[in-house]
């Protein structure tokens, strides 16, 4: 099975121009070394600010809305995403607990089955 797991934005990420350390990106870096090793990457990256992005929002027959970053409410934002191989949601929480956290004040990953 594959699964997706997002990263949650948090001010830090959201904040333009701020990069993780050295030391936070090596201590990542071995971590998806690992995974890569194990064969569970298929894919992970990181993504820009929302002030970077928009959003196009759907309303009935009306024409799309195009909204431009940034937003607002972290909480909802994504900072960055792997796409991962599991056995099942629980061998990947397990696997996900063992991630590096570098946001000193915490961080929230989501992970969802990708439909298959």
């Amino acid at each position: 099975m594959r699964f997706l797991v997002m990263v949650k934005a948090s001010p830090e990420s959201e904040s333009a121009g701020l990069q993780p350390s050295a030391a936070e990106l090596a201590e990542m870096g071995k971590f998806n070394e690992r995974l890569m090793e194990d064969g569970r990457i298929v894919l992970v990256e990181g993504l820009t600010a929302s002030s970077e992005g928009v959003r196009v929002v759907f309303e009935g027959k009306a024409e799309p809305k195009v909204i431009d970053g940034p937003f607002t409410e972290t909480k909802e934002l994504v900072a960055g995403f792997w796409v991962l191989n599991g056995d099942s949601l629980e061998d990947v929480v397990a696997l996900m607990k063992q991630a590096p956290n570098p946001e000193a004040q915490g961080g929230v990953m989501e992970i969802r089955a990708i439909a298959e």
